[in-house]
């Protein structure tokens, strides 16, 4: 899955901030694109090192001393011992003029920051492409990347008196200097579901969303629930049919959607009067379809970065097995 990028290692621990170094690496994005080195293979992921930034910019170290261009550099995570910022222009930052959030109708977010950096050799793409990019640490890097860049876009007053908010020397958080509010990063917990039925499972493909391949029952968790009570509702509301046994499998961030996805299998729970599957009710708001798929007929997409897909190639393989808990497969 995304995360997984072993033997490098991510850390998100703010300790881990240091002084920019050359050869750190800087994330831009604007709109819902990052800024990316063109390079022949299109699938292939290069960012902005600081030591190009700094030459774009004019800084050269032997002549001055002055670490002001530092300021528009936000620390992000280290993968390995290379530092990842966000470019996040100061003057943009302080300033009071009026920038917009959109929100679509499947619920992306994106945030116009004005003038948006441009460094020649270098081209803004896309980030929903940057899912079939490669090596895996990079989309990684610019998934969570968007993900803290949007928190910092839409936190930059205090949302109990207004007053423009600091970033905290010690952890990662928005401190109010004229109440003290803390603005914390937005996780939003959601849901994976693999509802099973015997050699079947339930595959399903969203309404009004950019991604067209199968997928399973997903959502998002509400207050007052717990994650298996999610997986009920969000069963029953999708596709109409109550479920037992649920089964945690394993959860992964998905900073794209600024997502904790946390995956179950479950069993439809069969009616005795049931001779066939039990039938399906959709929601057309949120599926464009749902259906019953034989085991052996689901597709493999050869991607290694989703907890959906992942789960889909499980149960491909082990069927029923995949509630054997005792037993972890998913590095087979």
């Amino acid at each position: 899955m995304i995360q997984d990028i072993e033997p490098k290692r991510f850390h998100n621990e703010y300790a881990y901030r240091k002084p920019p170094k050359n050869d750190d690496v800087i994330l831009a994005f604007s709109e819902k694109l990052i800024l990316a080195k063109k390079v022949e293979d299109e699938h292939e992921l290069v960012w902005l090192t600081v030591s190009e930034y700094k030459s774009y910019i004019g800084i050269n170290d032997t002549v001055t001393q002055d670490a002001s261009w530092q300021d528009n550099l936000t620390y992000l995570f280290v993968i390995d011992d290379r530092q990842y910022f966000l470019y996040r222009p100061q003057d943009l930052v302080r300033t009071t003029e009026p920038y917009y959030v959109e929100r679509s109708a499947n619920g992306a977010t994106d945030v116009n920051w004005g003038e948006r950096l441009e460094i020649p050799g270098y081209e803004y793409r896309s980030m929903y492409k940057t899912r079939s990019c490669k090596p895996k640490e990079e989309v990684l890097a610019a998934a969570t990347g968007w993900h803290l860049h949007l928190w910092y876009s839409m936190n930059r007053y205090c949302g109990a008196c207004g007053t423009p908010v600091l970033p905290d020397e010690k952890e990662r958080m928005l401190r109010c200097p004229s109440c003290g509010h803390l603005i914390f990063p937005t996780i939003a917990p959601a849901v994976i579901v693999g509802v099973t039925d015997g050699n079947r499972i339930i595959l399903t493909t969203y309404a009004a969303r950019e991604y067209k391949r199968y997928a399973l029952i997903a959502g998002f968790t509400e207050i007052g629930e717990t994650v298996e009570e999610t997986v009920r509702r969000e069963v029953m509301e999708e596709v109409g049919i109550p479920v037992k046994n649920i089964r945690y499998y394993k959860s992964q961030p998905w900073g794209f959607d600024s997502n904790l996805l946390m995956g179950f299998f479950c069993q439809a729970d069969r009616k005795k009067s049931d001779e066939h599957e039990p039938e399906l009710t959709i929601d057309h708001e949120e599926l464009a379809s749902g259906e019953w798929v034989e085991r052996e007929q689901i597709p493999d997409y050869g991607e290694h970065l989703s907890l959906t897909h992942e789960m889909m190639m499980q149960f491909k393989r082990y069927g029923q097995g995949v509630f054997d808990l005792k037993t972890d497969r998913s590095q087979d």
